[in-house]
Parts: structure tokens; sequence; C-alpha cells
């Protein structure tokens, strides 16, 4: 499933600077970094369950905030992108 999963953690203190830091990785495990706060990822189910724990376990619901988009497949086809891309395309060849 192709997945979109956004973020805002507050930033104010030295903890939510880490769990900053946290989210991203985790995002990171499971997709690419498409903004600074927002990636895209192709995840199994179990993969996305296991992404949204690790994720819920990170966040402090009081003061940040994550919201995750399952998106339409083909996504190509409903997305629609202006200025710079470093997009992967996770269909096509490692190595060009």
């Amino acid at each position: 499933m192709e997945i979109l999963i956004a973020y805002d953690v507050a930033t104010d203190t030295p903890k939510g600077q880490r769990r900053l830091r946290q989210v991203a990785r985790v995002c990171l495990d499971f997709g690419q970094r498409v903004q600074k706060s927002v990636f895209e990822c192709s995840v199994s189910e179990m993969d996305y369950e296991q992404m949204k724990r690790r994720l819920l376990k990170l966040i402090n619901a009081e003061e940040d905030s994550l919201r995750i988009y399952r998106l339409q497949t083909p996504k190509e086809k409903f997305i629609e992108h202006h200025g710079t891309t470093t997009a992967v395309d996770f269909g096509g060849p490692l190595v060009v």
C-alpha cells in the first residue's frame, strides 16, 4: 500500500528535538522524505502496523501531530508535483 506520513513535532525543548529526529528515523525506515516532515512509503499491511506502532510510541499526543494518509493507486495519477524533487521510483530498477 502507498501511504503519506506528515508530522509536526514540538521542538521547543530538547525532548521535542529528540522526538523529531526519532520520528524522522522511523519514517526513513519505511519510505522516502519528500518534504521536511512528509514521507511517502510503500509498505505491506504488516509493515504499516509496525510503523504506526513505532510512531505512536514516540509522539507526545498533547504536543505533536501525526497524520497518515492511504494514497490511491497508481499514485502518479492522483499526485501533482511542482518544483524540485528527489523522488525514488520504488518499482523501477535499483541501478540505472
